[in-house]
C-alpha cells in the first residue's frame, strides 16, 4: 500500500509538486512561528533592541524566500519548454534576489539607525540626523544597485559596459556637484570632529564672529554680535582656522589696557588696578588677575591687566566694568591719564 502511494507520488507529476509546495509553505509557516513566538521571545531579553527589530522586521521575507524555493523546486519535474523554463526560473530566481535586497536593505537601516540615536543623544546639532538620513539612503541605493546587477547577470545582461558607462557619468556628475559635496563631507567631518557646537562663540581668520545657531548637512548659522544671521558654507568652515571661545573651558580672559603720565609709580598703578579687577563680581579668583607694565608709549606709560571670567557671553560687561573701575581709582589717587601730545619746534631762518 505504502510502495503503491510513493509509486504513485513519484509518477504523478502534479501530485509531486503539490506535495513540494506544501511541504515548504509548512517550513515557511514553522519558520514564522519560530522566529517570532520564540526567537523574538529570546532576543527581548538582550539589552540591544537591533536584534528584536531585525527578526521582526525579516522572519516574513525569510519565510517568503522559502516558499519562493519550493515553487522553484515544484516546476521542475514538469515537462515545459526550455524557453518557458528559463524565464520562469529566472522570475523565481529575480524574486528571491529581491527578497534578499529587501532583507540587506532592511537590516542596515536598522543598524545605522541604532547607531545614529546612539550619536546623536551625544551632540546638541541636528546635523547628526542628516548624516544618518544620508548613510541610509546611501546604504539602500548601494545595496539596491548591486540587487540589480545580480538580477541582470540572472538573465544574462552583460553589467561590465554598463558599469563603464555609469561609472563615467558619475564622474561627470561629481564634478557638477563638488561644490555641495565639499560642503556635505565639511559638515560632516564638523560633527564628526566636534570642534564647533550649537551656542558656540567663534571668530574665523576672516573676521568673521558669532555665536552658532545651527549646523546643518550644506551650512552652517551664525548670530553675529550685533544680532545678523551669517550663512556659512560648511566646506568653508572645515577649510578655516576656527578660533572657539567655549572649548576647551567655557571661561576666557579679558585683557584691559590703560597708560599714565610719566612720573607714575608702576607698583603703586599696578596695585590699584589688581584690587580694583579682584573686587568684581565677575572676576574669577583662579587663574589669579595679573598687571603689568607693557610699553614705554610716546606719551604715557602703558599698561595690561588681565583676568578671567566664566564665559565669553561676561566678557565685555567684565571689560566695561574694569576700565570704570580703574579710571576712578586712578583719579581717586591723583595718576594722571594724559592725552596724546607733541612738541613742535619752529625754526626762524632769519
Amino acid at each position: 500500500m505504502v510502495l503503491e502511494l510513493l509509486n504513485k507520488i513519484t509518477t504523478n507529476k502534479y501530485l509531486h509538486s503539490l506535495i513540494i509546495l506544501t511541504i515548504f509553505f509548512a517550513i515557511s509557516q514553522l519558520f514564522v512561528f519560530i522566529s517570532q513566538k520564540i526567537i523574538l521571545r529570546l532576543t527581548k531579553r538582550t539589552k540591544t533592541e537591533i536584534d528584536d527589530l531585525i527578526v521582526a522586521k525579516t522572519s516574513k521575507p525569510i519565510s517568503l524566500m522559502l516558499l519562493l524555493i519550493g515553487v522553484r523546486l515544484a516546476v521542475i519535474p514538469h515537462k515545459i519548454r526550455a524557453d518557458i523554463l528559463d524565464i520562469v526560473e529566472h522570475a523565481i530566481i529575480s524574486l528571491i534576489m529581491v527578497i534578499a535586497t529587501y532583507i540587506a536593505i532592511a537590516v542596515f537601516s536598522i543598524v545605522i539607525s541604532s547607531w545614529g540615536r546612539k550619536f546623536a543623544s551625544k551632540t546638541e546639532s541636528r546635523i547628526d540626523d542628516e548624516v544618518v538620513n544620508l548613510f541610509q539612503k546611501f546604504a539602500r541605493i548601494t545595496l539596491s544597485f548591486i540587487g540589480l546587477i545580480f538580477i541582470l547577470e540572472v538573465w544574462g545582461i552583460q553589467v561590465g559596459p554598463l558599469l563603464a558607462s555609469l561609472g563615467i557619468a558619475g564622474l561627470a556628475v561629481a564634478f557638477a556637484l563638488q561644490s555641495t559635496l565639499g560642503n556635505i563631507f565639511g559638515g560632516i567631518s564638523l560633527i564628526i570632529d566636534k570642534s564647533i557646537t550649537v551656542d558656540d562663540f567663534i571668530k574665523l581668520d576672516d573676521g568673521t564672529q558669532g555665536f552658532v545657531t545651527d549646523i546643518g548637512l550644506r551650512s552652517t548659522k551664525v548670530k553675529s554680535i550685533d544680532g545678523d544671521l551669517i550663512i556659512l558654507p560648511n566646506g568653508k568652515l572645515a577649510d578655516s582656522k576656527i578660533y572657539n571661545y567655549h572649548k576647551p573651558m567655557p571661561t576666557t580672559r579679558v585683557t584691559v589696557e590703560f597708560g599714565v603720565k610719566y612720573g607714575s609709580d608702576v607698583e603703586k598703578v599696578k596695585k590699584i588696578a589688581l584690587n580694583e579687577i579682584k573686587s568684581l563680581n565677575l572676576a574669577l579668583k583662579a587663574p589669579e588677575p595679573q598687571a603689568i607694565l607693557d610699553e614705554l608709549g610716546d606719551f604715557a606709560l602703558r599698561f595690561k591687566a588681565f583676568f578671567w571670567v566664566i564665559s565669553f557671553e561676561k566678557k565685555i560687561e567684565a571689560k566695561e566694568a574694569a576700565l570704570t573701575a580703574i579710571y576712578n581709582a586712578l583719579d581717586k589717587n591723583k595718576i594722571g591719564i594724559p592725552f596724546p601730545t607733541r612738541t613742535i619746534y619752529l625754526k626762524n631762518e632769519k
